[in-house]
């Protein structure tokens, strides 16, 4: 039981403390609200726990195999992350908009997971703490997995909600704009260390060169 606790408690604090995944379902409800970002939000949630299984299952072995390959990852995500920041600071068309422009899509919410840094360091740090060498592997990684995703439903969503309520107080359009382009930049600023790292390592394969 406590190790079921321990899980509980672990899920819960990474689940519903700030992060980009939490910024995204906030400003798609504050700009389309709850039913039209349910597609994103299960996105996210059951993205997540594709993610948990396959870390689990060994794939970061396959990065000490081949290390150029979290190059190319990383320098993709930086680019999409980079993408999604700009869709939500152009979601701000919406208000002045006839054609309001498309919320992000569960494949939007499950692929983000992929170049989500805090979902890295969740999912692996998941695997590190809570598994052992006594019980099957694969049983633990599916009991983790099953968690995070009951919890992340609650604890993400009440993101989505407080965007939702957001939005009956931001009635002006400037207000909107402003906390589009805000959250936009909070995106933009969570991949910098990323971008750190990518040019740290091109520069050291330069000078080795």
């Amino acid at each position: 039981m406590d190790y079921f606790i321990a899980i509980l408690l672990f899920a819960i604090s990474s689940s519903i403390t700030p992060g980009p995944n939490n910024v995204l379902v906030m400003t798609s409800g504050l700009n389309f609200g709850v039913k039209r970002s349910m597609p994103l939000l299960c996105g996210i949630c059951f993205g997540f726990t594709v993610m948990l299984l396959i870390v689990g299952i060994g794939f970061m072995q396959v990065f000490t195999y081949f290390p150029s390959l979290h190059l190319v990852i990383k320098t993709l995500g930086v680019g999409y992350l980079l993408y999604l920041a700009y869709l939500i600071a152009n979601s701000s068309n919406a208000i002045s908009s006839s054609s309001q422009p498309t919320p992000l899509s569960f494949l939007n919410g499950a692929l983000f997971q992929w170049i989500n840094a805090k979902a890295w360091i969740v999912a692996s740090g998941a695997i590190a703490a809570f598994t052992t060498v006594n019980v099957s592997s694969f049983e633990q990684q599916i009991t983790i997995a099953l968690i995070f995703l009951f919890v992340s439903f609650p604890c993400v969503g009440i993101w989505l909600l407080f965007g939702s309520v957001l939005k009956r107080h931001l009635t002006k359009p400037r207000y909107l704009i402003c906390f589009n382009y805000t959250m936009s930049l909070l995106l933009i600023l969570s991949v910098l260390p990323v971008v750190n790292e990518l040019i740290d390592v091109i520069c050291a394969a330069l000078f080795t060169q």
